[in-house]
């Protein structure tokens, strides 16, 4: 079992069915196109997390970790491990078009280096394509320091993140 340092949560405004995770002062990974797990694309520098909703909130959570710990269980429908790099500490969750309420703490909360990030998402196939005024996508996000290491799709249920994958 791992310790796990600290936690947040947020609602987190989506545009164009994305939210970001990035550092201003660096690119945070290797590019990932979207289709290849459906849930996290990276490019130029920027991991996008990919939702079922057009426009509205979305819940996250972050916890963070000293190590791995266990993934989500299985109310989780898709599941997936990226690494990332923080350039100057500041590694965070960022709405698209809109900035958070109030800011989640920074993903890389042992300052710059490397970080796994294990991504879970429920309820992508609840509103597809819409802009719901209620909370109908949910967002897990577990972190650790760790060296990089290839994206792994962990689960993959969900009939949004099919149609990614197929395009």
């Amino acid at each position: 079992m791992t310790e796990q340092a600290t936690h947040g949560q947020q609602l987190v405004p989506v545009h164009y069915h994305q939210f970001r995770i990035s550092d201003e002062d660096g690119p945070a990974g290797p590019d990932l196109p979207r289709r290849h797990n459906g849930l996290v694309e990276i490019e130029d520098g920027i991991a996008t997390v990919l939702t079922g909703i057009h426009t509205g909130d979305v819940d996250v959570t972050v916890t963070f970790h000293t190590d791995a710990p266990q993934p989500g269980d299985a109310e989780w429908e898709e599941i997936v491990e990226v690494s990332l790099h923080s350039v100057s500490g500041e590694l965070m969750v960022r709405g698209l078009m809109a900035d958070l309420d109030e800011e989640l703490p920074a993903l890389s909360f042992d300052g710059p280096g490397d970080y796994r990030l294990r991504i879970h998402a429920r309820g992508r196939d609840t509103a597809i394509d819409l802009a719901p005024d209620d909370v109908t996508e949910w967002y897990l996000i577990q972190v650790w320091p760790a060296p990089p290491q290839e994206a792994a799709a962990l689960r993959q249920t969900d009939s949004y993140g099919a149609s990614v994958r197929a395009e």
